[in-house]
């Protein structure tokens, strides 16, 4: 994987990349559709392609090894083939899904040993084995097994925490570099930064990451319940120490706001099932402001959707036709909704983009901030 850096704004830490794997370029900055197990929920994948304009998609290891299982995916030629995808795809380990478990898992220095949510079977994820299931799967970046911390979290279980993480970040590097790609392409890993919401943790675990000299990294354990203004901080200080010649992911993060704001700190990558979760649940992101489509107000607004938008849903349906759909429990009402949260945040880091470029990103970024946080 390159990472190439084609500018950066003046008055910000912000810049616009290229990532380029071997499933294609990625342009920077960039939100990625959560596709947890091979599917984002609600849209196919030609319209991921067409409409959304998507450039990579996530998936998830813990899903994907439970069903379909790593068997299945193997006998398929990996995610891409299985889920008909040909760009690239970036897999989470599963450490959050395993943070999500705390009341059927434990977490010792060989790995996590949790229950599954499907049936309550005995499972245990180490580094080697993480490592192992996102060869099978075969994407194209893949992360660090780690452990997530919640908030508030006392400071010295975040620094054991952060330690763990460490150590099993070592054995995730040792395992990968003594193992080879299933399906002939190359897997980049990133490691994870954590420590909680303490500076010096979050100093001292970046500052590792940043010595394994992996292809990219992320900052992970943040947007688990904390102040935004303490998210910020905590990304600040470590877009500080991580290497400016490679990405950096954010990782579950954010709102449009969320994201705006940590693009101008330094951070490249995002993603976070907001757009679809919210919009199965009526709230669209629009490019004038958020939505409820729900209400009543919208009832005989014939307007469309989102006239900012290029996507075809967004242009095409009205505002009273898709609250309709909500009102009636239609299906075809989630995947609008889908398609234009998904258009909207895949258009805002475009934008971001383009403005960084052109110079004014800092000026467009706080206009746009207010922008797309209010109420219509």
């Amino acid at each position: 994987m390159e990472f190439q850096l084609i500018a950066k704004d003046n008055n910000t830490q912000a810049r616009a990349g290229l990532v380029t794997t071997d499933h294609g370029v990625i342009e920077t900055p960039i939100f990625m559709p959560v596709g947890t197990i091979g599917s984002v929920k609600g849209v196919t994948q030609e319209q991921l392609e067409a409409d959304i304009q998507a450039q990579i998609i996530l998936g998830n290891t813990y899903h994907l090894y439970l069903r379909p299982g790593t068997g299945i995916l193997e006998k398929a030629g990996g995610l891409h083939k299985f889920m008909h995808w040909d760009k690239p795809i970036l897999t989470d380990s599963g450490g959050f899904q395993v943070f999500s478990l705390s009341e059927i898992r434990k977490i010792k220095e060989e790995g996590a040993e949790f229950r599954s949510h499907i049936d309550g079977s005995k499972l245990i994820f180490t580094p080697e084995s993480v490592m192992d299931i996102q060869r099978s799967i075969g994407a194209d970046i893949i992360m660090a097994f780690d452990e997530c911390t919640p908030y508030p979290c006392e400071f010295d279980y975040a620094k054991k925490s952060m330690q763990l993480t460490h150590r099993w970040l070592a054995r995730c590097v040792k395992h990968k570099n003594e193992s080879e790609p299933l399906y002939g392409y190359h897997q980049s890993l990133f490691p994870i930064v954590q420590g909680s919401t303490y500076a010096d943790l979050r100093k001292e675990s970046a500052e590792f990451i940043a010595g394994m000299e992996c292809d990219g990294n992320a900052i992970g354990g943040l947007s688990v319940g904390e102040p935004a203004e303490m998210m910020y901080e905590m990304c600040d200080l470590v877009c500080s120490i991580l290497p400016k010649d490679k990405p950096r992911y954010l990782m579950g993060v954010g709102t449009p706001a969320n994201i705006l704001e940590n693009i101008a700190l330094g951070i490249d990558m995002f993603d976070c099932v907001m757009p679809t979760r919210n919009g199965r649940n009526g709230m669209l992101f629009t490019t004038q402001g958020i939505i409820n489509i729900k209400n009543k107000k919208w009832e005989d607004d014939f307007s469309c959707i989102d006239e900012g938008l290029d996507c075809f849903a967004s242009r095409n349906y009205t505002k009273a036709y898709l609250r309709h759909l909500f009102s009636v429990n239609e299906l075809l009402g989630l995947t609008l909704a889908s398609l234009q949260n998904l258009s909207f945040y895949l258009h805002l880091v475009k934008e971001a983009r383009k403005h960084i470029i052109e110079g004014d990103f800092s000026s467009w970024k706080d206009r746009m901030v207010k922008q797309v946080s209010q109420r219509l």
